[in-house]
């Protein structure tokens, strides 16, 4: 496992006064959660000492109906200066420890420049599991130069996924739960068909870790096998609205493997309104 990707709990408490480490709050609300949660307010009321509260809308495309799509260079270069980010950091993103949210932002940063991104296994709470300090309040940072520069190459778009799909160059995975992948279940965005993009794999993010913590390499490995990847090929991952494919992006790049992202995601492939196909039903795994 390429360990540079992930620090414990005990790591970053030993590092937390490090002058070049800052610690992102990544959490998120997860759609469809009713009532909605109010987690820059759960921010506040506590979080690792001294971590900055990172809105991955706030430096996503504010010019777009698509969720957390992708900023322009400049846009996400002012935002993430504001925050205090520069790219010769050590920067730690954590969410409540699901890999829900802070591989995203693991993601993002990386390919927008940033030097050294990690992620706390098991997010906060690991770290409140192992009685570890928490304080209250809001974190701010003097503002840093952030130069963003993003590799589109890490991203693919909808009509290079539905090539993808038709010609079979690349396996198209998808993270979301295995009844919406189904069509058994509606989606938690109004306005969407159920089902999954034709040929695609299902790999639920929710298989990727066990007990918080990111599986091993060789039981992740197995759990990419089982849901019928070949990791000797290439890898487009997709999910919802783009959060949660970083998870498996994450993941595969620990065992080494450089997977690219759909960013449109569900949300665009899937719209009511639009004409891409849709199938529906459990995927043979070849």
């Amino acid at each position: 496992m390429t360990s540079s990707y992930l620090v414990t709990p005990h790591w970053l408490e030993k590092h937390l006064q490090d002058d070049n480490l800052i610690v992102l709050d990544c959490r998120k609300a997860k759609p469809g959660t009713t009532p909605p949660r109010p987690l820059e307010e759960e921010y506040r009321a506590a979080h690792i000492p001294g971590a900055v509260y990172f809105d991955v809308d706030k430096l996503s495309d504010q010019n777009t109906p698509l969720p957390h799509m992708l900023a322009e260079d400049a846009f996400f270069a002012r935002e993430a200066g504001k925050l205090g980010l520069r790219n010769d950091q050590t920067i730690i993103a954590y969410d409540e420890g699901d890999f829900f949210s802070a591989p995203r932002i693991w993601w993002m940063l990386r390919h927008y420049g940033a030097q050294d991104v990690r992620v706390l296994d098991g997010g906060i709470n690991a770290w409140r599991a192992e009685d570890r300090p928490l304080e209250q309040g809001e974190v701010s940072r003097p503002p840093q130069t952030f130069r963003a520069a993003f590799d589109r190459s890490q991203v693919k778009s909808i009509d290079q996924v539905s090539e993808l799909s038709q010609n079979g160059d690349a396996q198209i995975i998808d993270a979301r739960a295995a009844g919406r992948f189904r069509g058994e279940v509606p989606e938690p965005r109004p306005g969407l068909h159920s089902g999954h993009i034709p040929n695609s794999l299902n790999v639920p993010f929710t298989l990727l870790s066990a007990d918080g913590r990111l599986k091993k390499p060789e039981a992740l490995k197995q759990t990419f096998i089982d849901q019928g990847v070949d990791l000797e090929k290439p890898v487009v991952a997709s999910c919802g609205s783009g959060v949660t494919a970083a998870a498996l992006v994450f993941a595969l790049a620990t065992l080494g493997i450089d997977a690219k992202l759909y960013d449109g995601a569900w949300t665009e492939w899937g719209d009511l309104n639009a004409q891409w196909p849709v199938e529906k039903g459990p995927v043979e795994k070849g």
